[in-house]
């Protein structure tokens, strides 16, 4: 059976289109980079939360930490603190009705910050190190519309 010229049009059309939209799901599906993005957002609403810090006087790193979790996991995050300086970790969500936490711990395990305060896609915690040492932010995803969250943390000292 031979097709007419106008069905051999329209099949040729109809098989650019899928051949596209397939193209199109590899390429999203199978791309760090856009996972990346939203990570990226993540520090940039992490640095946000940092700004009312910076101007008390507190110098934000450039270093940030970040990934993605699903509700109610949680990652350690290790960094090596100064007795006679206070920080502020500073973490946060680009997901709309996420909510997340950091808390931070000694070497011990014993829970060491000073305050924490959680708001919404936004949380903090400060420390005034009793001593020079290895501390532990805990980071959490306390709910989420997402399966996966992404998510930030920075902090400042002074």
């Amino acid at each position: 059976m031979k097709l007419s010229t106008a069905s051999s049009f329209m099949f040729s059309r109809i098989a650019f289109q899928h051949c596209c939209l397939l193209g199109v799901a590899v390429i999203c599906l199978g791309s760090p980079s856009l996972l990346r993005a939203t990570v990226d957002d993540s520090v940039s609403f992490a640095y946000e939360a940092a700004l009312p810090y910076y101007k008390q006087g507190f110098s934000i790193r450039k270093d940030a930490w970040g990934g993605d979790l699903g509700v109610r996991e949680k990652k350690a995050v290790s960094i090596q603190l100064f007795k006679g300086n206070t920080y502020w970790f500073l973490m946060a969500t680009e997901v709309k009705g996420g909510s997340l936490s950091v808390h931070l711990y000694d070497d011990k395990g014993n829970l060491v910050e000073d305050e924490s305060w959680q708001k919404g896609r936004f949380a903090g915690a400060r420390v005034n190190p009793k001593s020079t040492g290895t501390y532990f932010a805990i980071v959490q995803i306390l709910k989420s519309p997402e399966e996966r969250t992404t998510w930030a943390l920075v902090y400042g000292y002074k």
